[in-house]
This record gives structure tokens, sequence and C-alpha cells, in this order.
């Protein structure tokens, strides 16, 4: 895959991402807050600490991604916004922030190196076209986990697989990121 081509799909994924936490948020919005923040069986207990811990890690990849280190990520604590129209908020700045970053990736910034300090002592280097892989499928993995929590609730989980083909355009019509 040629270097626009790459940029062009990790610009067409940060937008997908996007449409999806979108998406899932406005779903969120008609839990109360205890539904939202309620004990419930996945790898994070409750579909606002999983849906926190996706914006955390964005913003951790994405200060290892333009060098700001990951202790400036100005989130605090587990669940920085326990309110799930905040997190709407927060993870549709991010989502815009990621979609620039993507746009204006060129082919020296793909293959650039950043040095990752991890929270076990460990560090590495990683490209930049391996962090993005990575945080488009970490946003995935969680993103389908409070899918699933959501099926559990009295609010049904929005389709969240109409975004690149153009037999689902129709069923995109309106929505932003798409």
């Amino acid at each position: 895959m040629s270097d626009t081509a790459l940029r062009d799909h990790f610009s067409a994924m940060a937008r997908n991402s996007a449409w999806s936490n979108h998406r899932l948020l406005i779903a969120c919005e008609q839990l109360t807050p205890a539904e939202f923040a309620q004990e419930r069986t996945s790898f994070f207990p409750s579909i606002q600490l999983t849906l926190n811990h996706n914006l955390i890690v964005d913003h951790i990849y994405m200060a290892d991604m333009i060098g700001v280190g990951r202790a400036n990520t100005g989130l605090e604590g587990d669940v920085p916004f326990p309110d799930a129209s905040d997190l709407k908020k927060a993870q549709q700045e991010f989502d815009d922030t990621l979609i620039a970053f993507c746009d204006g990736l060129g082919p020296a910034n793909l293959d650039r190196i950043v040095s990752i300090s991890w929270g076990t002592g460990d560090t590495s280097r990683e490209s930049i076209r391996n962090l993005l892989s990575h945080l488009f499928v970490h946003q995935i993995h969680h993103r389908g986990q409070a899918h699933a929590m959501l099926a559990g609730t009295k609010v049904p989980p929005p389709q969240l697989d109409e975004f690149f083909l153009n037999y689902d355009a129709p069923r995109r019509q309106g929505d932003p990121y798409s």
C-alpha cells in the first residue's frame, strides 16, 4: 500500500471511529447516570468505565505521537467524564483532533518512530503507522464491549458497521463524519 493510500485509510478510519463514537454515545445519553455507571459483565465493569478508558487511551497514544508525553493528557482518574453527555463532547473534540492528525500525515510521519514508556517500566520504539493501527483496533475492541453491555439495557445499541460501503450510505444520511 502506498503511503498516500495508507494516509487515506487512516483518515477514513479516524472518521469511522468518530462516527461510531458519536452513534454509541448518543445511545448512552439515553441511559440514566446510574445505568451508565451500573456494574455489568465485561473487561471493564461498566459502560462508563469502558468508554472513558477508550478516551483516556486515545489521549495517551496521541500524546505519544505528537511528542508531548503521556503525563500531559490533561485527564484525571479512571473516569474523567462520569456523564455521558460530557464524555460525548470530549470524545468529539478528540475525534476531530485525530481526524486532523491523520489528514495531515505524510510519508515521513508514517515511518516516524516514537519512544513509549509503558506503565510496566518497559520502553518500546513504535512507528506512527503501527501506533495508529493499534489505536483503531483498541477503539473497536472496547466499543464492541460497550455495545454488548448496552444491549443489556432498555436502549437498543446502534449499528456501528454501516460506514464504508456505498450500500450503507442511506443509513448514515445526516450523521456527522459520514
